[in-house]
């Protein structure tokens, strides 16, 4: 299955042998020893390294139900009007799908499989990049691209990748398309990665976002024993990163009105927040103590010498 599809999920290979993932996870290894593949977190693929990239045909056979589930949740950040950029991936060509009833909305990408699911969208307008085709994954990347995307500014950027941990952020196998992701996040305010759980942990060559830069994550539940992604979503959020987990409490994953495939934006109740440790990016009591301090010394028992240390705060 490795070598017909370039990489296969442990969820996928249990499913077909008809045995359990720790079954499968056992054997995995022992091909790995034997130096048939290479173990990725949540599945394997051919032997490679940090700089073997998939292309779209084994990518569209991996994680094909989470891919859905956190298409239909992503889709439930995307409000009317909004412009957005949407980068390239099989991830995104899901999102994509589900963006065709947005009304008013403005998707530009660099991605022609982004492009061609909206393409017959009559209130949606694409946008496209320029640039040089790269036919492993049907995106423009290269000088063009990047150029192209100068000047602009959007609301969000919606990101997929090969890998995304804690401490390096999104990262992915190509150095042409990541310069490319990286303009893209340059336009956005804000940038939102979709990433099933089969990516958590996995590092890959060439740095995309790094993780102050990631606003939200959106991705799916992971099984009950995966310790790693667990731990990685956490390492995450104490970093401020949002989570937003489809299939998870509130809802199921997959279950909203666009379905595998769809096109419409799915109900609300699929999202579920993890809690993050407060705002992000703010420096540490630089906002409620100073209006506290200021109350207190503003008040009828303040003195010139308080009103005049207040003043002082408020500069710095």
């Amino acid at each position: 299955m490795v070598r017909a599809n370039g990489a296969v999920s442990l969820r996928e290979l249990a499913r077909v042998v008809q045995t359990s993932e720790v079954t499968v996870r056992r054997d995995v290894r022992a091909l790995e020893a034997e130096g048939l593949l290479d173990r990725r977190h949540g599945g394997a693929v051919l032997p490679g390294g940090f700089t073997r990239e998939s292309g779209f045909p084994q990518k569209s056979h991996l994680a094909t139900a989470e891919k859905t589930a956190i298409a239909d949740l992503a889709a439930n950040f995307v409000e009317e009007g909004e412009a957005i950029v949407v980068g390239a991936g099989t991830t995104t060509q899901e999102l994509a799908r589900r963006l065709a009833r947005v009304p008013g909305l403005t998707v530009v990408t660099n991605s022609l499989l982004v492009a061609q699911a909206l393409a017959h969208a009559n209130r949606v307008e694409v946008v496209m990049t320029g640039g040089t085709l790269r036919g492993s994954n049907y995106a423009l990347v290269g000088s063009g691209a990047e150029q192209s995307l100068h000047g602009l500014r959007v609301s969000r950027a919606f990101l997929s990748g090969a890998g995304l941990t804690a401490e390096r952020g999104l990262s992915t196998s190509n150095m042409l398309s990541a310069s490319v992701d990286r303009a893209l996040v340059q336009a956005a305010a804000e940038v939102v990665v979709l990433a099933d759980h089969t990516k958590l942990g996995t590092d890959t060559m060439f740095q995309t976002v790094p993780t102050d830069l990631i606003t939200r994550l959106v991705t799916d539940e992971p099984p009950a024993h995966d310790d790693r992604a667990a731990t990685e979503l956490q390492a995450l959020a104490d970093q401020g990163v949002q989570i937003a987990v489809a299939g998870g409490q509130g809802g199921s994953a997959g279950s909203g009105a666009g379905g595998p495939g769809g096109d419409a934006v799915p109900a609300r109740q699929q999202r579920r927040d993890v809690p993050v440790p407060g705002p992000r990016r703010q420096v540490p009591g630089a906002g409620g103590q100073l209006r506290s301090a200021s109350a207190s010394m503003l008040g009828e028992q303040g003195t010139g010498a308080e009103r005049a240390r207040v003043a002082d705060m408020r500069r710095r």
